[in-house]
């Protein structure tokens, strides 16, 4: 159907429309995920104005893949032209080499898993119908993590780092944007700390966690509770800064109307503040989290804490062959989460904020 014959029919022209209005609201979901150029992919298919949608998807789709082309291309030349002690710099198809070989590995361990619960349950199924029931023991599954265990594990450390660190910046990131005293009083603070390495942080949250902390639940380990802990010391400072930036740029004639209508502190932050610094703080929060996704790395690779940073040290003290690969498959990993955490803030941003700055 041409779009001469579309323009002909109305019936026909306005189901079009139909159709890109139904894309174009997609769209502002799929975009904060990086997945933008599957509009105009869309619009094609429903026929919207080619020539549009083909330079769209230059810029969106095309641009980006020869850069990425070009990049591995480069890679891929240079890296066996660089020895090192553990040989040559592996090229992308080795990396993706040892990134199937890591899944496998994984899918293995699941099975033996399953194995070793299976055989413990038929036991204990025997012992019972033996009229051993007071021998009947459950064991947990003691072997080695995986790299996708070990991926799990940092995320759930940089989540609650950055969940501690949300809660303490954004009320004191208020109280600043709303006090200069406080600001005053707290501003000394954050310049002193903001600089501090997670390397000299570390030490220092090891000795008080391990005074302090004496639980042994299986669901928050003492290693967690540290790494998680000097996330939150490195990654707070950008929302604070950030939130106080934005309750202090707030529109003057807000705050005048809340005081003539005599609104509670409470009240006042409630409609009129966190709604209009909401852009600023989400921002901070942006921030603070690739920050912390940052520190997280260095402090499970000082500290030996499971994660993605004890993998990769344990590759590099390992020397094998295949160390330098599975190091760069948990760079490129790092880097992906990385990125789907920044996206997953920003879709946040974007569905709970109205400003157009992001």
């Amino acid at each position: 159907m041409t779009i001469a014959t579309d323009l002909m029919d109305p019936e026909i022209a306005a189901r079009r429309e139909r159709r890109i209005a139904r894309i174009n609201r997609a769209g502002k979901v799929l975009a904060p995920f990086g997945l933008g150029f599957v509009v105009p992919l869309l619009k094609l298919a429903a026929g919207d104005t080619p020539s549009e949608q083909w330079a769209d998807l230059k810029q969106m789709l095309l641009v980006p893949m020869i850069g990425i082309l070009a990049f591995l291309a480069a890679w891929a030349f240079l890296a066996p032209k660089v020895h090192t002690s553990l040989g040559a710099i592996p090229g992308p198809a080795a990396v993706f080499q040892q990134a199937e070989v890591l899944m496998d590995d994984h899918f293995a361990e699941r099975q033996k898993a399953e194995e070793f619960y299976a055989r413990q349950d038929e036991r204990n199924q025997m012992l019972i119908a033996e009229g051993y029931g007071d021998r009947v023991k459950v064991r947990p599954y003691t072997g080695k993590p995986t790299y996708l265990d070990q991926i799990w594990t940092s995320l759930l450390t940089v989540a609650l780092g950055f969940f501690i660190g949300t809660v303490i910046a954004v009320p004191v990131g208020i109280a600043c944007g709303l006090s200069k005293t406080f600001e005053g009083a707290i501003n000394p603070l954050i310049q002193l700390f903001k600089p501090v390495s997670p390397l000299a942080w570390l030490p220092i949250v090891t000795m008080v966690v391990a005074a302090l902390y004496e639980s042994q639940n299986d669901l928050l380990p003492k290693s967690m509770v540290i790494s998680a802990i000097t996330v939150t010391l490195c990654s707070i400072w950008p929302t604070i800064i950030n939130t106080a930036l934005g309750v202090a740029s707030i529109d003057r004639d807000l705050v005048n109307v809340g005081k003539v209508l005599q609104l509670s502190t409470w009240t006042t932050i409630r409609k009129l503040v966190l709604p209009s610094s909401l852009p600023l703080i989400f921002t901070g929060m942006r921030l603070s989290l690739g920050v912390g996704w940052m520190v997280l790395i260095a402090a499970e690779m000082l500290a030996q804490n499971p994660g993605l940073g004890k993998f990769v040290w344990d590759e590099f003290q390992n020397g094998s062959s295949d160390s330098l690969a599975r190091i760069i498959v948990a760079v490129i990993t790092i880097g992906l989460i990385g990125f789907f955490l920044d996206r997953v803030m920003f879709a946040l941003q974007t569905a709970f904020t109205y400003s157009a700055n992001r």
